[in-house]
């Protein structure tokens, strides 16, 4: 009898967990008695991967909360290395956490097991000599985007590009009605999506110009409707606080849920730079890019970031189809001229490419991933 597959695998937060069910599954259709080990949350525990820690003790950010969880983070990694070398798996898998992953995915490349990095860093954007440290620290690493292999492809690092699990997850085609019955937003207005961010950082620098924006918009069409994502309580009483003082005329809708639903009631979307910006691009709704940080931030990043634009919709195509505002250009006038625009001409062209792009990255990123995963076991064997 052939032993079953035994495949290490660490998840380091929620969407993590996410890619990490998806795998899972994925691989068990084919090989319905493998064996999951390592750090998961509770989808990656429903699928059978056993979890040797609570996955909320890898989910640190900040360089003071990490350092005040140096100690605890130094010793969960050890005993995993020790686990993993006493019983080693056909291969590991390490997705995304990259500062925690990386660093147990090249011991145990040194100790002789294969390992996977599902996830890239955004090495190809900044710090691209960190290009070396993945290299020695990985057998292969799975990417979500055409333009990451590419990256890897010229420094001669294996890397498969698998498409992009939300291209998977959202369908070609989003109406808006269904999205505004559960939002219960009317039917008859149009409707601006803002959505300043999810970072308290990020509300503070971008919430007074986009509710000025709001205010502008409103005074050229007083049935245009604003609704808003916030991810917490903690950045709803930050936005109604800057709303309040500055413009309690308007009349925000603030959702408790998810952006994908306030996305997709919308007519156009007014957002702050990140993996929103892909998302909205999915969804097919025109957008505007808007993102400031403090002066010294800026200051370095100018420096370390290597790419002609921030937000994938735009790297994606290599070139500017969505209008970015950053910095010193992320002012009320340039918001609110490009937000108009969007909410009064015809957007047909910018959903053409936004479709055509969606192709690009629909791949069954799961079953692309489980197979790359497998072969990659299959030339070790």
């Amino acid at each position: 009898m052939k032993k079953p597959l035994r495949i290490g695998v660490i998840a380091g937060e929620l969407s993590g967990d996410t890619l990490g069910e998806g795998m899972i599954k994925a691989i068990k259709a084919q090989h319905p008695d493998a064996e999951f080990v390592g750090i998961g949350g509770p989808k990656m525990i429903a699928q059978g991967c056993t979890s040797l820690f609570d996955m909320e003790e890898l989910a640190v950010m900040g360089l003071v909360e990490v350092l005040g969880r140096l100690p605890r983070l130094l010793k969960i990694k050890a005993e995993l290395i020790r686990y993993y070398t006493e019983n080693p798996p056909d291969v590991f898998v390490g997705i995304d956490a990259p500062d925690f992953n990386l660093r147990v995915e090249k011991d145990l490349k040194q100790a002789g097991i294969k390992t996977v990095h599902y996830v890239s860093p955004s090495v190809w954007a900044w710090r691209q000599n960190r290009i070396h440290g993945i290299a020695q620290a990985t057998n292969l690493v799975l990417a979500f985007l055409p333009f990451e292999k590419a990256f890897y492809d010229k420094f001669s690092v294996p890397c498969e590009f698998i498409g992009h699990t939300l291209a998977d997850a959202i369908p070609l085609v989003v109406e808006k009605t269904p999205a505004r019955e559960l939002l219960q937003l009317d039917e008859d207005k149009k409707w601006l999506a803002v959505l300043p961010g999810s970072r308290g950082s990020e509300v503070k620098m971008l919430a007074p110009p986009f509710i000025e924006t709001c205010q502008r918009l409103y005074k050229d069409n007083p049935n245009l409707g604003f609704v808003v994502a916030v991810v917490n309580e903690k950045r709803r009483e930050q936005f109604e606080q800057v709303w309040k003082e500055q413009a309690p005329e308007l009349d925000f809708v603030l959702v408790n849920d998810t952006a994908r639903n306030v996305i997709s009631a919308a007519d156009a979307v007014m957002l702050a730079s990140g993996t929103v910006a892909l998302e909205c691009m999915l969804l097919k709704r025109p957008m505007v890019v808007g993102y400031k940080v403090n002066a010294l931030t800026h200051f370095i990043a100018r420096r370390l970031v290597k790419t002609k634009y921030v937000s994938l919709p735009n790297i994606l195509a290599d070139e500017e189809l969505v209008k970015e505002y950053l910095q010193d250009d992320c002012t009320v006038e340039n918001l609110y001229l490009e937000t108009s625009a969007l909410l009064n001409t015809d957007s047909h062209p910018m959903v053409e490419r936004f479709t055509e792009m969606h192709h690009w990255i629909r791949k069954d990123a799961d079953t692309q991933a489980a197979n790359a995963v497998l072969s990659l076991i299959k030339r070790s064997s």
